[in-house]
C-alpha cells in the first residue's frame, strides 16, 4: 500500500498563502446589489449566484466540501453536494420564517475550520456520514445567506434561492470532479493539494472563529 508524503514545508507555505490572501481580501457585500434588497427575479438570481462566492467564509467551505466529496465514488460524489444545497435551503427557510439558530457566523467559521482539519488529516467519512454532516453545515450557511434577502418580495426571493442553490452545487460538484481527475493522474499531487487547501481553510476558519469570539 502506497503511503502519501507528509505535509512538506512547501505545502505549509501554500496553505499559509491561501489563508493570507483570504484574510487580506477587502470585505465585500454578500450579494451583488450593493447592499440593497433585490427587487426583481433577475436581481434575486444574480444576488443568489454572487453570495456564496463573494462571501469568503462560504466559498472556503465550498472548496472544502468539494475536496471531501472527491474522496467518494460513483453517485455519492454528486449526492453529497446535493445534501449540502438542501441543507442551505432548509437553513434559509428557517431564517425567513423568523426561527432562530445559534450564532450562524460562528458556526460557519467553525465548519470551515473543522472541514479544513478533516482535509489536513485526510479523514474520509463515508457517503452517508459526509452527506449528513454537509446537510447540517448547510443549515447554518443557508441561515446566514437568508440575511441578505430578508424582507424581499416573493419573486426576487425565489430567484435568490435558485441562484445560491445552483452556484453552490456547480462549484462543489465541479471542483470534486476536477479533484477526482487530478487524483486519477497523480494521487500524490491530489493529496498535496487537499492538504494545502485543508491547512489554509483551517487557519482561515480559526481566524474567523477567534475574531467572532473576541
Amino acid at each position: 500500500m502506497k503511503h502519501s508524503r507528509p505535509l512538506s514545508p512547501q505545502n505549509g507555505r501554500t496553505g499559509l498563502l491561501l489563508m493570507a490572501l483570504l484574510a487580506t481580501t477587502p470585505a465585500l457585500a454578500h450579494h451583488g446589489m450593493d447592499g440593497a434588497l433585490p427587487g426583481t427575479l433577475g436581481q434575486g438570481l444574480i444576488s443568489g449566484l454572487a453570495h456564496p462566492v463573494i462571501g469568503l467564509d462560504h466559498l472556503a467551505f465550498l472548496v472544502v466540501a468539494a475536496l471531501l466529496s472527491a474522496m467518494l465514488s460513483g453517485a455519492a460524489r454528486g449526492l453529497a453536494p446535493a445534501a449540502f444545497v438542501l441543507g442551505t435551503l432548509g437553513g434559509a427557510t428557517l431564517h425567513l420564517q423568523g426561527l432562530d439558530l445559534p450564532p450562524g457566523e460562528l458556526i460557519v467559521a467553525a465548519s470551515v475550520l473543522l472541514g479544513g482539519a478533516a482535509l489536513l488529516g485526510r479523514m474520509a467519512p463515508g457517503a452517508r456520514l459526509l452527506s449528513t454532516l454537509l446537510a447540517l453545515a448547510g443549515l447554518f450557511h443557508g441561515y446566514a445567506y437568508a440575511e441578505a434577502i430578508f424582507g424581499a418580495e416573493a419573486t426576487p426571493l425565489v430567484g435568490y434561492l435558485i441562484g445560491f442553490s445552483l452556484v453552490q452545487y456547480v462549484v462543489i460538484a465541479g471542483l470534486a470532479a476536477g479533484a477526482s481527475l487530478l487524483a486519477a493522474r497523480s494521487r500524490e499531487t491530489a493529496v498535496r493539494v487537499a492538504r494545502s487547501a485543508g491547512l489554509g481553510a483551517a487557519l482561515f476558519g480559526g481566524a474567523l472563529l477567534a475574531g467572532g469570539l473576541v
